[in-house]
């Protein structure tokens, strides 16, 4: 995920968040099964694991925030527009 926002590949992104999504849910369901069977070494990986995410989360959202900005006010002209195109309609139409 973190290579594609670097690349501003907004699809890619999307895309491997749905993947990483579903690997999420396989791995709870997996952990949910072997509960009680891991060891300490397990335990330490998936911290470790989780730090990694966690960073490549941050920089996701680093490298994304000013394209949200971008798009927000893109939104917020597009609605400005349809209000005043609205009111022009209703008073001259």
């Amino acid at each position: 995920m973190v290579n594609a926002a670097r690349a501003s590949n907004w699809d890619a992104l999307v895309d491997a968040e749905r993947e990483c999504a579903r690997r999420v849910a396989a791995l709870r369901a997996h952990q949910a099964s072997t509960r009680n069977a891991g060891d300490d070494g397990d335990e330490k990986r998936r911290i470790n694991i989780l730090g990694e995410i966690l960073a490549h989360d941050a920089e996701i959202r680093e490298l994304t925030s000013p394209w949200l900005k971008q798009l927000e006010h893109f939104l917020a002209g597009s609605s400005r527009e349809r209000r005043l195109g609205d009111a022009y309609r209703s008073d001259f139409g």
